[in-house]
């Protein structure tokens, strides 16, 4: 059966279709009663739309993706122009051009090839049939939804027949209804993850790891020899806009104390190591830091994989570079940039992640005078003591009494919710020749009330002190200013990235003038 409509022809006369592939971000509360979630958000308007609900039969929480339903002729038709369309759209454009251009590239193709095929429909189907096509076109086919929602964090696939698993930021670990029923079309689509990563993945070399072009982290298996149940993925998205401060509290990761507590090691360039098992929060929480640098600081930054975004325009972001051939050819890594950086005259250096020959620059440049700030994985100092004093680290147990702090970001089960706490801050007041740590914890979170407690005597608040001629008295009082100062911003709303980012700007600039905008004395 045909689709009803306009001849081949008029379809030349369509007007372009609206899409939006950024539409606004809705408010989402966490829900303590799964059984009570029942939301729906837009994620690609007027097309995509994303249902959370609770299934009774199977009693958990599911993650719909709602797209528009195609007829079978429309579904031929899609069919027919992907076919036609990948001969005649350069695939480097698709990745390198402005979307505006690409949507209206799209466009053309498709009415010049409704008309060559002799195609006849509506404008609700071409539409539908447009949607598809730059969804497969500009995006990642069936995944682009997931991409595109703001609150998912990671998508994973653990290959054919079984649905792709997802953790959303408010509702966490959710099924969706996304099947790969056809393994070939899997492998394809593994296939096109490596393209837009500019690698290659094959039966010979059948493991991914890359970024994609929005920073985001991909790994991927290719064959069943690697994972029994064919292709696999994993994706870990790129947060362009992370969680200020004041939204930390909100969730309670942290405490309006632990915050300036953070806000002063910044400012008085402490040397600071985020600890954490695998997704316990530690880049959110050093992107929630970096608000505090200084605005006229220099920040230099090297990491594996982009996922850093400081609000500043006096900061330069390395990311190393993988090599290809057995002979390692064109490979920049993490120890090259970091001795590279330090000698871009940098206020403060922050690296992604310490696990290897780069850990002794660090410690070296801290030695020096720049205040580095890191993330390690680690659950405890003495475990991050240990990472550093054995291979393939192996720092001096001498060399780690330039370090000031280490904060143990930790998974949380609160209230039958899967949560992340700043577990504490600990601050490390000497390492002896044997490597045992003399260590001070003014913050510690308890998890039996989920309350946060601080014992009020900071060897490193005296430190400061000390170091810039002040009493302790005036840094108690700073101190004691910043906690209101972050609480009144998280009072009044005062989330968004650019506005956090004004007020602690404008109070390194005009303290007395936003101590009284928010009536603190």
């Amino acid at each position: 059966m045909e689709i009803a409509g306009n001849t081949n022809t008029e379809i030349q006369n369509f007007e372009r279709v609206y899409i939006n592939f950024t539409p606004s971000i809705p408010p989402l509360k966490k829900v303590k009663d799964k059984t009570t979630i029942n939301v729906r958000y837009c994620v690609i308007e007027p097309f995509a739309y994303i249902h959370i609900y609770w299934d009774p039969k199977i009693s958990e929480v599911i993650y719909k993706i709602e797209e528009p339903v195609l007829s079978r002729e429309e579904s031929k038709y899609l069919e027919q122009l992907l076919l036609a369309m990948r001969s005649l759209i350069n695939y480097d454009s698709v990745v390198e051009n402005d979307q505006e251009s690409l949507l209206d590239h799209i466009d053309k193709r498709l009415k010049f090839l409704a008309v060559e095929l002799g195609m006849t429909m509506d404008y609700e189907s071409y539409k539908k049939i447009y949607y598809y096509l730059c969804r497969d076109f500009i995006g990642f086919n069936e995944i682009e939804p997931l991409l595109r929602d703001y609150f998912v964090e990671d998508i994973e696939c653990n290959g054919g027949t079984t649905p792709v698993y997802l953790v959303h930021r408010v509702f966490r670990n959710l099924k969706t209804t996304l099947v790969y029923k056809d393994l070939d079309k899997l492998g394809g689509f593994v296939e096109k993850l490596a393209q837009r990563c500019g690698k290659y993945i094959s039966y010979a070399d059948p493991i991914l790891d890359g970024s994609l072009p929005d920073g985001s982290r991909v790994n991927a298996t290719y064959t069943k020899d690697i994972s029994s149940k064919g292709p696999t993925f994993t994706i870990r998205k790129f947060t362009k806009t992370p969680w200020t401060p004041p939204q930390l509290i909100g969730f309670n990761t942290l405490s309006p104390e632990m915050l300036a507590y953070l806000w002063m090691m910044v400012q008085y360039k402490m040397n600071i190591l985020i600890a954490g098992g695998t997704s316990s929060g530690k880049t959110t929480l050093l992107n929630a830091m970096a608000f505090f640098i200084p605005p006229e600081a220099r920040v230099v930054s090297i990491e594996d994989t982009r996922e850093l975004n400081l609000p500043r325009d006096n900061w330069l972001p390395s990311v190393s570079r993988g090599a290809t051939g057995a002979k390692k050819i064109g490979e920049v890594d993490l120890f090259t940039l970091l001795k590279g950086s330090f000698r871009q005259n940098p206020d403060y250096v922050i690296v992604g992640e310490v696990r290897g020959k780069e850990a002794y620059v660090l410690f070296q440049g801290m030695a020096s005078g720049h205040s580095s700030i890191s993330t390690i994985h680690a659950d405890s100092v003495d475990a991050v003591i240990r990472r550093l004093e054995t291979p393939p680290i192996e720092l001096s147990p001498s060399l780690l009494n330039v370090l000031d702090c280490v904060c143990i970001m930790t998974h949380a089960i609160v209230n039958n919710q899967e949560t992340r706490r700043l577990k504490e801050i600990v601050e490390v007041i000497n390492v002896s020749s044997e490597g045992v740590a003399t260590t001070n914890t003014p913050f510690v979170w308890n998890p039996v009330d989920d309350q946060f407690y601080f014992k009020r005597d900071s060897k490193i608040l005296t430190k400061i002190a000390q170091r810039h001629g002040l009493n302790f008295e005036e840094i108690d009082l700073e101190f004691k200013r910043r906690v209101k100062l972050i609480y009144q911003l998280y009072k009044n709303k005062i989330t968004g990235f650019e506005e956090v980012q004004k007020a602690v700007n404008d109070y390194y600039k005009h303290p007395k003038e936003i101590l009284e905008k928010f009536g603190i004395e």
